[in-house]
Formats: C-alpha cells, structure tokens, sequence
C-alpha cells in the first residue's frame, strides 16, 4: 500500500504541476473545498498518522486548518514525495509482529482519547489517502482532466 501511495501521489504532483494556482484552490463543494485543500488534508492526515507509527515528527496543525496545511501547490509537491518516502522506510521494516497490540492516542477530532488495534490504524492510514485521493480524481476528472490509471492490477512494478 505504501507503494501504492507512492505512485498515485506522483501522478497527482505531475498533474497540478503546470496547473493555475486559482483552478487548484476554487471550492467546488468538497469536504476540504478545493483540490489544494483536499491534497493537503491528505498529506496532513498521513504526517498525523506516521508520527503514531514511527514516532517521527507530527505537527501542530489541527484537523480544522489541514486543508491549508501548505501554502503552494510547489511546497505541497515537496512535502507529498517527503511523506511517501518517510511512509514508505516505514513499511519496508514493519513485520506481523508489530501491528499486533493497540495503539492509543489523545485524538483532538474526537476530543478524547482513543485506542484502536494498530493494524486497523494502519489499514486507516491508507484508506483515508484512496478516500480523499478519489475526491481529487473526481475534481479533477470534472474538470476535464484524465488522471492516472488507479487500478492496483496496472501499478508499475
């Protein structure tokens, strides 16, 4: 899944690469409004997440400003391949063993604190990346614009 993620988010960086700031920031009704804002929701979610896992570097920024979580789509870029790599280092070590247990964690979008299985907050991690990565292809697919395959079966080897 970690290379999954890897190769969806690179499809999404080269495509808003040449792309106007003001067609990537437009509300068009999402969630988190804008593609910039739904990219970077994403990518906020995956830091909160992987810091719970590797106990790396989190943030401070709260779920209610994820979706200005960076001020370019150019720093979004950087920031995106630094996370997959960060994810991806992560997911080359991880073996059975360590998704058994729980994890707990004081979650400031509940207000309380959690504790769920830790291979569930793992599959968590990824579906919310495809969850919010699908809004995106929806945007922009409504904008005329063909995104990348994103069938598991055709990621390159």
């Amino acid at each position: 899944m970690a290379r999954y993620n890897a190769w969806q988010n690179d499809g999404l960086r080269r495509m808003i690469a040449d792309m106007d700031v003001d067609v990537l920031t437009k509300d068009r009704g999402a969630f988190f409004g804008s593609i910039m804002g739904t990219l970077n929701h994403a990518l906020w979610g995956d830091m909160i997440w992987i810091a719970r896992f590797d106990d790396g570097p989190a943030t401070d920024v709260h779920l209610r400003d994820s979706a200005d979580f960076t001020l370019t789509p150019a720093v979004w870029a950087a920031d995106r391949f630094r996370m997959d790599a960060r994810i991806s280092l992560w997911a080359e070590k991880v073996n059975a063993i360590d998704l058994v247990g729980d994890l707990s964690w004081a979650s400031a979008a509940a207000d309380r604190q959690v504790t769920k299985s830790k291979a569930l907050c793992v599959m968590q991690m990824f579906n919310h990346q495809t969850h919010h990565r699908g809004q995106v292809h929806a945007m922009l697919t409504a904008l005329g614009l063909k995104p990348n395959d994103t069938d598991l079966p055709f990621m390159p080897e």
